[in-house]
């Protein structure tokens, strides 16, 4: 859901870059107990996979797009923090190498995308661990649920910018109708692959998926 320039107003703008910045802060800080010899090499392939994922786009409204966002199946895999890290990261390379999103938006890009999405679904997949650690099935229906979650959350993220300081030309009702809408639906598709991506590496590395990994380990109740 990359915002272009001109979506809301400069003093909401600068707002969200500093709940961007500060947030990216916390997460810095906090990664660093997440990262180590796994946790490290996961994190590249995460971004790697959230960036091309990210580079497939539609329109919704004029000046919004639509997209995957990666922040579930990053949190997952690679732990909150590190997550939030791996999505801000892609969403900076993208605005400053493809003008995918505004420059000034950015920072409601990553409140959105990195921060709201990926602690929303982040918080849905820790309150199923128990059920996840069950079973492969229940592995993939946390996956699927915590990635429609984060879908859906940060396009309600979106539109509670655009009702702080929207500047386009489309009211707060046609906005939040066509973004929540429009990523329900996304959300769906964006389950299916997090799932399938966090299953296939369960089956193979159960011990590369951070959610997994936090506290008592189940490798036996993935395979």
């Amino acid at each position: 859901m990359h915002m272009s320039d001109g979506l809301l107003n400069a003093q909401t703008a600068v707002l969200f870059a500093a709940v961007g910045i500060a947030g990216l802060a916390v997460a810095l800080t906090k990664a660093r107990a997440d990262l180590d010899d796994r946790t490290a090499p996961m994190a590249g392939l995460v971004a790697a996979f959230v960036f091309a994922a990210q580079m497939i786009n539609f329109p919704v409204l004029p000046g919004v797009s639509g997209h995957l966002l990666g922040g579930a199946l990053a949190a997952i895999l690679a732990g909150p923090w590190v997550g939030a890290l791996c999505v801000a990261i892609v969403l900076v390379v993208q605005a400053l190498l493809f003008a995918d999103g505004g420059l000034t938006m950015l920072g409601a890009n990553i409140t959105n995308m990195a921060l709201i999405g990926t602690a929303a679904g982040y918080l849905v997949a820790l309150a199923l661990r128990r059920f996840a650690r069950r079973s492969r099935t229940g592995l993939l229906v946390t996956a699927f649920v915590a990635a429609w979650v984060n879908t859906v959350a940060a396009s309600g993220g979106f539109v509670l910018e655009y009702a702080v300081g929207g500047a386009a030309g489309f009211g707060l009702g046609t906005a939040a109708v066509a973004m929540v809408g429009v990523h329900c639906l996304i959300g769906i598709g964006e389950g299916v692959i997090t799932a399938a991506t966090v299953g296939a590496v369960a089956a193979a590395r159960p011990d590369l998926v951070h959610l997994l990994r936090t506290g008592k380990r189940t490798e036996e109740n993935v395979r």
